[in-house]
């Protein structure tokens, strides 16, 4: 059994050792951090938050603490992101890398295609000669000289200076928007709980377009309206009743069937029953429904007819999930 001396000397050491490694990151509250701050508070898209390992929580948490605070933000997890996840990145968003090395391998890899697809990439770096610093538009260093694990293994030292500098920024973006108290209360009626008793399917669904298109629709046409609202799927309706959808992995079917396309239609593509839900249904009836379907697209409806469409990252941002 250890000491009480040691025990306490050693709690000592780690919060002397991070605290050190915090206030060592008020120098890097520089030109870059305000340039990313501006950058944020002028953009029309999310923030995506990124990493690896331990890193990759304090992605979330500063995800979290984004959302609560007036800026959208989603986390994406750097391995799920080279299998597929990629796709939640639209146009307008500005991704936040986070990693003490800059050197994992998935980081290597994920860095390119983000500068592949134009979007704004922001580097949490600890060392800033390596390849995600290179890569970055802006840095954010988060340098420590050891972490406070005495074999200089386990991160603690460097996910602390991580989470300050994830803080840092979120209050500076919450000053920029004026966000107040007011702000904060409507954002939090209950937090995630509250959410789950009270918002609706139909609140969700109005904040994302309402792509449709009618039976007789090209092939060609069907690909345009699901590019455009950017859902993954567009509904096929005969005036406001619904007749079927059309997911993405509709299409993907479709060309490894067909081989002409030229008769194709999308009343020949659709998926004549759609799993839906009423608009004053909560969204997490919604979420039960996806899961229990292994869908990502829940036709909303009023009184039966067309409302609108809950896609799972709507779930995932307004912390559902």
């Amino acid at each position: 059994m250890k000491s009480k001396k040691s025990i306490i000397e050693a709690g000592v050491s780690t919060l002397q050792l991070e605290a050190q490694a915090i206030l060592g990151l008020i120098n890097n509250i520089n030109d870059d951090f305000v340039k990313v701050v501006n950058l944020i508070i002028e953009s029309k898209g999310r923030v995506i938050v990124t990493g690896i390992g331990k890193s990759a929580i304090i992605a979330q948490k500063i995800v979290a603490t984004f959302n609560s605070t007036g800026t959208p933000a989603i986390f994406m997890h750097a391995a799920d992101a080279i299998h597929g996840d990629l796709g939640m990145i639209q146009k307008d968003d500005i991704v936040i890398c986070i990693s003490k090395s800059g050197n994992t391998p998935e980081i290597k890899v994920l860095a390119p295609l983000l500068k592949q697809s134009g979007n704004t990439m922001i580097g949490m770096i600890g060392q800033l000669n390596s390849e995600l610093a290179m890569q970055a538009d802006l840095v954010l260093n988060t340098y420590v000289e050891k972490e406070a694990c005495p074999h200089n293994l386990a991160p603690t030292t460097s996910t602390t200076a991580q989470l300050a500098m994830g803080d840092a920024l979120a209050i500076c973006l919450l000053h920029a928007r004026d966000f107040n108290e007011q702000d904060f209360a409507r954002y939090h009626p209950g937090g995630s709980l509250g959410k789950k008793l009270y918002l609706k399917t139909g609140d969700l669904a109005l904040k994302n377009q309402k792509p449709s298109i009618c039976a007789d629709a090209s092939v060609k046409d069907v690909i345009i309206e699901i590019s455009q609202n950017r859902l993954g799927a567009v509904v096929v309706v005969d005036g406001n009743d619904i007749l079927g959808i059309i997911t993405d992995g509709d299409i993907r079917r479709m060309l490894e069937k067909y081989s002409d396309l030229t008769n194709i239609k999308a009343s020949d593509l659709m998926n004549p029953n759609p799993k839906r839900i009423e608009k004053d249904l909560l969204a997490l009836n919604a979420l039960e429904i996806i899961k229990e379907n292994n869908i990502t697209q829940l036709l909303v409806t009023d009184a039966g007819s067309y409302f609108g469409i809950v896609h799972l990252h709507d779930l995932l941002q307004e912390g559902i999930i």
